[in-house]
């Protein structure tokens, strides 16, 4: 059986994965920092598709955390097929605002993380064949603080990857949803209609990642889940950067 390992597990798109995945048959590495979030979707996975779970608890913005995961991702003995690099937080958008050390947190695992999986992942897909879904988000195409810059560079690297690596049999694509019904907007204390995010934009956990899955079988670098989403992204090409600042300011993707 095939094997993926997900970071960001133990909820929202992470999760999701889990549960699309091993309803295809897949064995999973399910990484979060919640020992008990991750048992539980273990056990449950386990019971209702007779899928192999192993857990490993790991803070990805810190040192020991990331390297614990890169060494289980280098294992050749146990390959990883399919690497979901998916854990990720939001901050306000105010950076001078902001902790300095939340916003090197939110580097480490938004950028540092990613490129250290993907390392690994490479180290032991290159010629075997493998793939990558990176987690990004279409706030990755406008301006809105460190979040946008994150995403701008996961987008980027993912796509240069996907070339790059496609003569070894490797896909690397970055998935870029927009506003999505997740706790990861929960707890941030959003929901559908809130700071003018209106209810047509909101998409569904179980759509975003069938597309991130299509699109990485297909290889693709880059799937922008939704027309609408597509649209809008195009539009914001013709318009001045400062006009799409302003009105990335509302909400939080």
């Amino acid at each position: 059986m095939p094997t993926a390992l997900i970071t960001g597990a133990s909820a929202g798109l992470g999760a999701e994965f889990a549960r699309q995945l091993a309803a295809r048959g897949a064995d999973l590495v399910l990484v979060a920092r919640s020992q008990d979030a991750l048992d539980a979707l273990a056990a449950e996975l386990t019971a209702s598709r007779g899928v192999v779970v192993e857990v490993i608890v790991a803070d990805l913005a810190r040192e020991d955390g990331v390297g614990r995961v890169a060494s289980r991702i280098s294992d050749a003995q146990r390959p990883i097929d399919l690497l979901v690099n998916n854990a990720g937080f939001g901050l306000p958008l105010q950076f001078a605002d902001n902790d300095i050390a939340d916003e090197v947190r939110h580097l480490r695992v938004h950028v540092e993380a990613p490129m250290r999986l993907m390392h690994a992942a490479l180290g032991v897909m290159r010629g075997r064949g493998g793939r990558i879904v990176n987690v990004a988000s279409v706030a990755g195409f406008i301006s809105r603080s460190t979040y946008s810059a994150c995403k701008r560079w996961l987008i980027g690297f993912s796509r240069w990857a996907n070339d790059e690596y496609a003569r070894d049999g490797v896909t690397v694509t970055a998935l870029c949803p927009g506003f999505v019904h997740t706790t990861f907007h929960e707890r941030m204390g959003l929901g559908a209609g809130e700071e003018g995010v209106p209810a047509f934009l909101w998409l569904d956990a179980p759509y975003v990642v069938r597309a991130g899955l299509r699109a990485a079988a297909r290889g693709r670098g880059v799937v922008i889940p939704s027309l609408r989403y597509r649209a809008m992204i195009a539009g914001s090409r013709l318009v001045p950067r400062s006009l799409t600042t302003r009105i990335a300011r509302r909400g939080r993707m």
